[in-house]
This record gives structure tokens, C-alpha cells and sequence, in this order.
């Protein structure tokens, strides 16, 4: 398995231009939000006896994975994007107060991708998920790594 240091040198690679790094502070997130939102419109019966109700989604099942995936890689990594999930929850319980939850996801989600897509059109280079789908969740890694630089905390 890869090390951290290793996806988050080859995510950079494709991520070089000004632009398209801020492109990516703002969308990575946005992409990442939307996600969690679209999955945990996705009830899952059998998990209504261990979970509330508002965590009975396939949303869990993809934060689970994710964190797994972060945790091999990196435990302050995991710890990092743990409390963006939370945070991302803390938007999603927002929404469902509204009726637009579904409309406003997909809305940020589409807006997000091609906003995206253009950032990599200036860049040059084509997204990193095109050659592994793991990128997807180097993302908000690699974001996540200049915070901790910045803060001093080790990857």
C-alpha cells in the first residue's frame, strides 16, 4: 500500500497551477459535502437497530470506509477528516430541515464538478481520479495537509 506522503506527491503532480488549487479549496470540500448529503438520503433498513435514524443511511456506510481508508494511511489524517465529516453532518441535519435537501446537493455537486473540471482544463491536466478513484479521497487529504503543515501537526 502507498504511503500517504506518496498519493499526496502524486495528487500534486496534477495540481500545480494557482487557479486550480483554488479551485480545489473551495470545490474538494463542496464535492466531498454533497456526497455525504446525496448518501444519506440513501435509508438503509437494517442499520435503524444501532444507529438514529438520522445516521441509518449509506452515508455511514461510506464514512466508515472512508475513515478506514484515511486510518491506514494515517491516523491524524483520519482524525482530520473525521471532524470534516462531522462538520459535513452538522450541514446535512441544516438541511433536512428544509424540503430542498436533494435539489441543493445535487445543485452543489454538479457546480462543483464543473467548476472542477475547468480548474484542470487551466491546469492542463487531467484529474487524478482518472488514473486511480482513490484520488477522490486524496482531496481532502491533500487539503487537509497544508492545515496541518501550517499548524505544525505531522501527517
Amino acid at each position: 500500500m502507498k504511503s500517504l506522503q506518496s498519493w499526496l506527491d502524486e495528487y500534486a503532480k496534477s495540481h500545480q497551477n494557482k487557479t486550480n488549487k483554488l479551485i480545489h479549496w473551495i470545490c474538494v470540500p463542496a464535492i466531498f459535502f454533497s456526497i455525504v448529503s446525496l448518501l444519506s438520503s440513501v435509508e438503509i433498513d437494517f442499520l435503524i437497530e444501532w444507529l438514529p435514524i438520522e445516521f441509518a443511511n449509506l452515508a455511514s456506510i461510506f464514512s466508515v470506509l472512508a475513515l478506514i481508508f484515511y486510518a491506514r494511511l494515517s491516523f491524524s489524517m483520519a482524525i482530520g477528516i473525521s471532524i470534516f465529516t462531522l462538520l459535513c453532518y452538522l450541514g446535512i441535519f441544516v438541511l433536512n430541515s428544509t424540503d430542498y435537501k436533494l435539489s441543493i446537493s445535487i445543485i452543489i455537486f454538479i457546480i462543483a464538478w464543473i467548476i472542477q473540471f475547468i480548474g484542470h482544463k487551466i491546469e492542463g491536466e487531467k484529474p487524478s481520479f482518472f488514473e486511480d478513484i482513490k484520488f477522490l479521497l486524496i482531496g481532502p487529504a491533500w487539503l487537509l495537509s497544508f492545515i496541518y503543515q501550517k499548524l505544525g501537526i505531522k501527517l
